[in-house]
């Protein structure tokens, strides 16, 4: 059980994306579709919603969606749009609820002289997501990698004094597994760059067995210290990242073993 947690804790899969790209890959048409957009069509068919590096289905995804979100809502809301995106939770409830909705006076496009359908609506933003995604990574959709538009960055507050503070203080950049709505939680704001950058995520993972409290595990996105210049600011951020643990130490025996501590004495 110990170790289930501790995978679980890590789990980079979401059930809610399987269910949107049943809506929207039910509105798409193969029969004008480039080979590149029949490919794109297939890896999302086949996608389990799991947003692992390695994985390109993610990276098409997030795309379309934004797309369709803009084509659907900018037309009304003008400027306010790109605030609605900023929304979080409220702006990610409408993804499912709109897709879901045959008929709805969103679809319509005010800026057209024609009444778009969620079919239109939909196509189109697939045709222009795929293209975008051909000029940003080239025209191999195999090497479309999530790893390769997402990232995460641990900044610092001296870090705006630019390039050269930014390579001392700050942690990263590293490319990750993860995104919205899994339990490895890694925030990003949807765009129409094609490239996300996560602001937020886990604090810290910890798994603790009170049957077995001196062997709980934990990890921390950088490191235990705040000290720029110690082995110990950065040093757990690949393990967190790989879904890694550290013991943590609670036996005392153990701690004044350990070569690696610090002590305080008094003056």
């Amino acid at each position: 059980l110990f170790r289930s947690v501790m995978k679980m804790i890590y789990d980079v899969t979401s059930n809610v994306v399987v269910d949107n790209i049943t809506q929207i890959t039910g509105s798409l048409n193969t029969s004008q579709m480039t080979e590149n957009e029949k490919s794109a069509l297939e890896k999302l068919q086949a996608w389990d919603g799991r947003y692992g590096k390695e994985e390109v289905a993610p990276t098409i995804y997030t795309h379309v969606i934004y797309n369709i979100m803009e084509a659907t809502f900018a037309d009304e809301m003008g400027e306010s749009f790109e605030n609605f995106m900023k929304t979080g939770g409220l702006m990610k409830k409408v993804i499912a609820v709109q897709l879901n909705r045959k008929e709805s006076v969103w679809w319509d496009n005010l800026n057209t002289d024609t009444k778009e359908t969620k079919e239109d609506i939909i196509r189109d933003a697939f045709h222009t997501s795929i293209s975008a995604l051909e000029t940003q990574l080239g025209g191999d959709l195999s090497s479309w990698n999530w790893e390769k538009v997402a990232s995460v960055e641990h900044g610092h507050a001296l870090a705006a004094g630019g390039a050269l503070m930014r390579s001392i203080f700050n942690v990263g950049p590293f490319k990750t597994n993860g995104g919205n709505e899994v339990i490895n939680n890694q925030l990003f704001q949807l765009n129409g760059t094609g490239t996300y950058n996560i602001v937020a995520g886990p604090s810290t993972r910890r798994v603790i067995d009170f049957s077995d409290i001196e062997n709980s595990m934990s990890i921390l996105p950088t490191g235990q210290s705040g000290n720029v210049f110690s082995d110990h600011y950065d040093d757990q951020a690949k393990k967190y990242l790989d879904g890694d643990f550290v013991k943590m130490m609670l036996n005392f025996e153990e701690i004044k073993a350990s070569k690696n501590k610090l002590i305080f004495r008094k003056k």
